[in-house]
């Protein structure tokens, strides 16, 4: 089983600034609650240790990340992979009347037990982390107060 989660997030905030978290390896990593650490390297792969509560796993588990696709200002697409499971996060911006959207779309393919599922129940929180932290470094940015965001649509392949 595959999962699938989407959100679209509405900022009264410039694209570029949005663009600037979004687009960096290091911000994004550090916004997901299960990544207990992680490395971002020369090259531009990170490399994401991830903490996950589920029985067959005892340890963190190493993620090789790498950005398949960076279409600046407005696409990041990058693939993680470990022996647990595939996760592959795109994050699209686009321009409104008073700042921008930003569409993220979130798929996890398990390999182990537990994996997909603890994903499933897991990921509308996760996106609520990756929220915060973009609001709160625009906040800190001083690019102005970021409006609500619509709710979670969760795509699950039959």
């Amino acid at each position: 089983m595959t999962v699938r989660v989407s959100r679209t997030f509405e900022f009264d905030a410039p694209p570029a600034a949005v663009w600037a978290f979004i687009s960096d390896a290091e911000k994004r990593a550090g916004a997901i609650s299960v990544v207990d650490t992680f490395e971002v390297h020369e090259d531009g792969t990170a490399t994401w240790h991830v903490a996950l509560p589920i029985p067959m796993i005892r340890s963190t588990i190493t993620v090789e990340t790498e950005e398949v696709d960076r279409r600046p200002p407005n696409r990041v697409k990058f693939v993680g992979k470990s022996r647990a499971f595939r996760v592959t996060g795109e994050h699209e911006i686009h321009e409104t009347e008073t700042g921008c959207q930003l569409a993220n779309e979130f798929v996890v393919e398990g390999a182990l037990p537990g994996v997909e599922s603890f994903f499933q129940r897991n990921f509308d929180a996760e996106l609520d982390h990756l929220e915060t932290a973009l609001r709160r470094s625009l906040s800190t940015a001083g690019r102005g107060q970021a409006a609500g965001a619509r709710p979670s649509r969760w795509c699950l392949p039959g």
